[in-house]
């Protein structure tokens, strides 16, 4: 099952589809009902243009994918975890980024992103490996799956997973080994990153501070929050403000957070501030590559400085794939410490309708999509 990327994929992200391929990945020891290699198409969710969810199409005929690369696996998709970014990808959102990844060097003008599959989290089986690919086989359910979960929970777990990782441990600096006695705020705490980093985080020992919703208050609780505050009763940096200073801010939510949210850090003591709504595929989008990486670069360089001076470390946090990482949530999962939160699923032919969910927002966990049970597509 391609329980995550391993190393970063060398294609497109096709995962609202029957099949996918990664580079290197895989583990379940299951016959598989087709061969890989009498496939020339496959059923599929596309796009043809960028827009709202009636640019959704379902199509029997999609080009069955293949391995291009030694280090990529093929695999064929169980069930699919939906994100916001697919929402926005769906519009267009990063589409400049994306275009360079499928032609980094530029070489094929005639190439097009369309019809294009969108979809960025999937739990399957490896239908076939690359000749440089040693870490698994053929017919193999991914060694990153946790054994506790189905494929329909390990959808979930992904891209939350690292990018909640990446956030907290790359650039946050936390560790097991570090958490104790710290405390940690976590702005918008109900959705899917939000939901793991709190169980990442008092799984290691931390003081764990959430905003959400009067309504997912007991949610957040139940996932280990020793403290909420409800941001649906008025201006949560007054209630926060009370509060002992932090060690460390995620901010899951963008917008005028920054004004404020700064100013809840422990100042002088190497508290961070890690945001992931950040400018840089907006950046792109609107001004190319390497504009938009230039912009990028100089209002974080710009935002960090600001900080600093007054005492504090300002952050982005971006998704970043990472095999130990993912090794180590493997572990934490199955030890019981963490657990997938899968707000609701959704048959293949529903996908229209999770978007839809994924898009208003407000979730509790994630949204997953059954692509295929026991070998059939559903």
């Amino acid at each position: 099952m391609n329980f995550a990327k391993r190393f970063v994929c060398r294609k497109v992200a096709i995962h609202l589809s029957n099949s996918h391929v990664v580079s290197r990945s895989g583990n379940l020891r299951r016959q598989l009902s087709t061969s890989s290699r009498s496939m020339t198409v496959m059923p599929a969710w596309v796009i043809d243009k960028y827009g709202t969810n009636d640019v959704l199409r379902f199509t029997r005929n999609a080009s069955f994918p293949t391995i291009s690369y030694p280090n990529e696996v093929l695999i064929k998709v169980f069930a699919a975890g939906l994100n916001p970014l697919d929402v926005g990808m769906r519009s267009g959102y990063g589409a400049v980024t994306m275009s360079m990844k499928r032609d980094p060097l530029g070489m094929n003008q005639s190439s097009s992103e369309f019809p294009l599959v969108l979809g960025r989290d999937v739990s399957g089986v490896i239908m076939e490996c690359g000749l440089d690919v040693k870490y698994f086989r053929e017919r193999d359910e991914i060694s990153l799956k946790p054994k506790s979960l189905s494929h329909t929970e390990a959808a979930a777990v992904p891209y939350v997973a690292a990018t909640a990782w990446s956030a907290l441990v790359n650039t946050g600096g936390l560790n097991k080994d570090n958490c104790a006695c710290k405390r940690i705020l976590i702005l918008g705490g109900s959705g899917g990153v939000g939901t793991f980093a709190i169980q990442m985080l008092k799984a290691w020992g931390a003081h764990v501070t959430v905003t959400c919703s009067q309504d997912a208050e007991r949610f957040v609780r139940e996932l280990g929050a020793d403290h909420t505050v409800d941001y649906t009763a008025g201006p949560v940096e007054e209630p926060l403000g009370a509060l002992d200073k932090f060690d460390l801010i995620l901010d899951n939510i963008g917008g005028d957070a920054e004004r404020w949210a700064l100013t809840l850090l422990k100042p002088w003591s190497g508290a961070k501030y890690v945001t992931l709504v950040t400018p840089f595929l907006q950046n792109t989008d609107r001004l190319g590559l390497a504009d938009g990486m230039m912009k990028t670069a100089l209002t974080v360089g710009g935002k960090a400085l600001k900080h600093l001076a007054s005492g504090v470390h300002y952050r982005w946090g971006f998704f970043a794939p990472s095999g130990p990482a993912l090794d180590e949530v493997r572990d934490m999962v199955d030890a019981g410490q963490i657990r997938p939160v899968v707000e609701e699923t959704f048959g293949f032919s529903q996908v229209p309708e999770a978007m839809e969910k994924v898009e208003k927002g407000h979730a509790r966990g994630k949204t997953v999509v059954q692509v295929s049970q026991g070998g059939q597509d559903l």
